[in-house]
């Protein structure tokens, strides 16, 4: 008899995170119900974030547990059907867990076509992509010739808005861990500039880097690297709070940067968060513009594969780590 296999959380971490932190076990795999449907995991994405619900400090993630599937987004095949809605074989996007089945109610499920790889739906066309796309276009509104900064630019969102800040004919600036990742921010991605925040002289660097100053810096880091591009921020320049992934993998989350209020006020700086879910209504439409710049070779999305479900645990420690340029994704069934 088939089995269902998981990933459940086995411990929380109580400083890094450690593979030793999960376990693998097998269940029966489950029967849908009425107006339900059967899916068959076939990619999952790991995403930083997700450190932060482990924590209890992401709002949005629930409340940490231990010995339940851990959470993630994944790309499922309809096994079986018990809605009108969706048929075996439909390819949908929906919260799988890190596990091999799942049973959801079919009307909560996003339906794809496989007209480019089903994977980009994790990446360029999920939560990552659209959160460049919103983060970058709505909250940090680019003109052309801004000099765009981006930290964890080789990340899932970092390596998507610098390319769409491209697109809108902006000077981009990545900082990511080390050199082998500049080189590959620059020759893959496309930014004009790449800087590794472990440099001696990172601080002389992004000061010579950047020395008409910053428009618009997104921010997936917060801590020190923040602090460094406050001081580099233009008059009416804008400040996108995205993530703070410096302080995810620790029991000591570092202090906020010095220079807030005072700079803010000081050179008229516009500091924004945001949630990409306040976008839901115009994801499609997003979604379509986005799939037309892959489609003419516009843009380039890039996916990180770990293969196996067992894999996963490991992936989400060597994501942590730094580990990853583009979208972590694990392939579970071809």
């Amino acid at each position: 008899m088939a089995e269902n296999r998981q990933v459940l959380i086995d411990s929380l971490p109580e400083d890094k995170l450690s593979e030793s932190n999960y376990r693998l076990e097998t269940t029966p795999i489950p029967e849908p119900g009425k107006d339900e449907v059967l899916c068959r995991t076939l990619v999952i994405t790991v995403a930083a974030g997700s450190r932060a619900g482990l924590q209890g400090s992401a709002s949005y993630a629930g409340g940490p547990n231990v010995n339940v599937v851990m959470g993630g987004t994944g790309v499922a095949r309809v096994e079986k059907s018990n809605s009108a809605i969706l048929s075996p074989g439909d390819l949908v996007v929906c919260g799988t867990g890190w596990q091999d089945y799942s049973v959801h109610n079919a009307d909560g499920l996003l339906k794809i076509s496989d007209d480019v790889d089903p994977a980009h739906y994790l990446g360029a066309l999920g939560t990552n992509g659209l959160t460049a796309y919103f983060g970058l276009l709505d909250v940090g509104e680019p003109n052309e010739g801004n000099t765009v900064l981006v930290s964890a630019a080789a990340g899932s969102v970092g390596h998507m808005v610098g390319q769409i800040a491209n697109i809108k004919g902006c000077q981009t600036v990545g900082i990511t861990s080390t050199p082998e990742k500049c080189q590959q921010l620059k020759a893959k991605v496309g930014f004009d500039a790449a800087l590794s925040y472990r440099s001696e002289d990172f601080r002389g660097e992004l000061k010579d880097t950047c020395a008409n100053g910053v428009d618009i810096y997104f921010d997936n880091t917060g801590g020190d690297i923040l602090g460094m591009a406050l001081r580099r921020m233009n008059v009416h320049s804008r400040i996108v709070c995205c993530g703070v992934v410096s302080q995810y993998d620790t029991s000591n989350p570092g202090a906020a940067p010095t220079g807030i209020p005072g700079l803010l006020v000081n050179k008229r700086i516009r500091m924004e968060g945001f949630l990409i879910f306040d976008y839901a209504s115009q994801f499609e439409t997003a979604r379509e513009e986005i799939k037309g710049w892959i489609k003419s070779g516009t843009l380039t999305p890039l996916n990180d594969e770990f293969d196996g479900l067992d894999k996963a645990p490991a992936a989400f420690v060597d994501l942590l780590a730094g580990g990853n340029i583009g979208t972590r994704i694990v392939r579970i069934e071809d």
